[in-house]
């Protein structure tokens, strides 16, 4: 387990991560910090839970609305998927009747030409 110590609103917090998260970790902190900063800028002193539970709300708020964007993508795109389904299957059956009707013509051409070398002709 590796440890990383991240900096938030000017205090030091020793965390663990998993090996390899060390750089992800301490983003995270950074972008948290910004918020209470941010926080600390609007309000002032307001006590270091407040600001933190402030933060964390504004956080959820995004990932709220992150998770309802992405929700109304996965609604589009499960829409383009069935609109494609829809596009794949009209295309087979057009392939189908196509094929049926070349077989159609080829079985009529095929009649007309044995009929055409079955007939005698005048010339004999």
């Amino acid at each position: 387990m590796a440890q990383v110590t991240v900096t938030i609103d000017g205090k030091a917090y020793r965390m663990a991560c998993d090996e390899g998260q060390e750089g992800h970790l301490t983003d995270l902190a950074n972008q948290f910090d910004r918020y209470v900063g941010h926080l600390k800028s609007q309000f002032g002193e307001i006590g270091d839970l407040r600001l933190t539970v402030m933060a964390g709300i504004m956080v959820m708020d995004e990932l709220s609305e992150l998770n309802r964007r992405l929700a109304a993508l996965e609604g589009e795109v499960a829409s383009f998927r069935a609109g494609q389904d829809s596009a794949v299957n009209g295309a087979r059956e057009r392939e189908e009747m196509l094929t049926q009707a070349i077989g159609e013509l080829t079985d009529r051409l095929n009649g007309i030409t044995r009929k055409l070398t079955a007939r005698p002709s005048a010339e004999a």
